[in-house]
């Protein structure tokens, strides 16, 4: 009897790949973009910095998104699958009104900000449908999911490498299309799934429940850590480049490496998905913390170091700084109870992003400031937050 239950829990072959296809498509909502967004900026004679407002609005909406749907506890209220397909949806609408001929800046922003609460709906979200999925296996789902992440993280870098120069408005109706296609397919293909409890009513109090469990509470410190590294690294990987160049006085083709120093976390996630299948998500986290942390305590050294050398320490240390954020993920939907597990990961999220926010900030006061071979020690603070804070869960 427990054999045939066990199979019938064990999902169709066809639902990790549909789930993670309908991640990347939909999160090219978020950075798909940047890699036109100079030529679009241009068209405004704004007064002030358009380009990072462009830029930082994404972020404040999906940090208002997350924290409105954890509020809500939507996707534990609602079939979740029906809420990554209507966020999608309302995502490419978002993003599709770009292109409203003489479109002002304020609507522009306010498009922008719309994007970002949508994706709210997408990316936690499709770590809560797998999660539904994959109990035993979720940090190697998770692997995969956080990876198309990643992908889509260091696309534009690749397109700016490539000079890609086709009318920005082709990006946008791709990204639009593509994010649409990616909803369907989720509504269509992959129902709700075998573990997934749902809660009848609206709790409001259910953040301050969450964080009451010790597991969720020093999963999510840990998680919080992770997050002042990787933004603000990811960010700071062209200013890290130029840095060795100018130090050197050197050619380094600065785009395509940052490609390939951000792209290559891509393979970590899911090497570490399925060695947390025989370690466990704990140790595979921890030892993430560890390595990236003491790359940020010595990246000084780093700017020394042949041309060679310099560059494959980057492609490591790009691996070890989001090899952890898929498995801190699987630390938090496994400590939260089934029924609230979507808003669990989502109002992490919120705070994680909210976290980047500062980090990102930070550097980019202190970048004219001190030395930019110094600037890296100071994401040390996270990894050091995030092993302390959850030394006991990740031993």
């Amino acid at each position: 009897m427990n054999n045939h239950k066990e199979i019938s829990l064990k999902p169709k072959f066809y639902i990790l790949p549909v789930i993670i296809i309908a991640q990347f498509f939909c999160t090219s909502l978020w950075f798909a973009g940047n890699a036109v967004i100079d030529d679009f900026a241009a068209q405004f004679n704004a007064g002030f910095n358009i380009l990072g407002y462009l830029l930082s609005t994404v972020q404040f909406g999906f940090i208002v998104g997350t924290l409105t749907f954890a509020l809500l506890t939507l996707v534990d209220r609602f079939p979740p699958s029906k809420v990554f397909m209507i966020s999608a949806l309302l995502g490419a609408l978002c993003n599709i009104a770009l292109l409203i001929p003489n479109i002002t800046v304020f609507n522009v922003l306010t498009a922008r900000f719309g994007t970002g609460f949508f994706l709210a709906g997408i990316y936690p979200v499709g770590m809560k449908i797998a999660s539904d999925y994959y109990k035993d296996g979720l940090g190697k789902a998770l692997g995969y999911l956080v990876g198309a992440l990643v992908l889509g993280t260091a696309l534009p870098h690749l397109l700016k490498e490539l000079s890609w120069n086709s009318d920005y408005k082709i990006v946008i109706q791709s990204t639009s299309l593509l994010a649409a296609i990616g909803g369907v397919l989720i509504f269509v293909f992959v129902p709700n799934g075998p573990y997934r409890k749902p809660v009848s009513k609206l709790q409001l109090g259910v953040i301050t429940e969450l964080f009451g469990i010790i597991s969720f509470r020093k999963a999510a410190l840990g998680y919080f850590g992770h997050m002042w590294e990787l933004y603000a690294f990811w960010g700071f990987v062209p200013i890290l480049l130029k840095t060795y160049v100018e130090h050197h006085r050197i050619g380094i083709p600065i785009s395509f490496w940052s490609f390939i120093i951000i792209g290559v976390g891509f393979f970590s996630c899911i090497i570490g998905g399925y060695i947390s299948l025989k370690t466990g998500s704990r140790k595979v986290a921890r030892y993430s913390l560890i390595i990236s942390g003491l790359f940020c305590i010595t990246s000084p050294l780093l700017f020394q170091l042949q041309t060679e050398i310099f560059l494959g320490l980057l492609c490591v240390w790009g691996m070890v700084v989001i090899s952890d954020s898929p498995q801190f993920s699987t630390l938090v939907a496994a400590a939260a109870p089934a029924e609230l597990r979507g808003t669990g990961l989502t109002i992490v999220n919120c705070i994680g992003f909210a976290i980047t926010i500062i980090s990102i900030q930070l550097l980019s006061y202190l970048v004219t400031k001190i030395d930019p071979s110094y600037l890296f020690v100071l994401l040390a603070v996270g990894p050091a937050i995030g092993l302390y804070s959850s030394r006991k869960q990740l031993l």
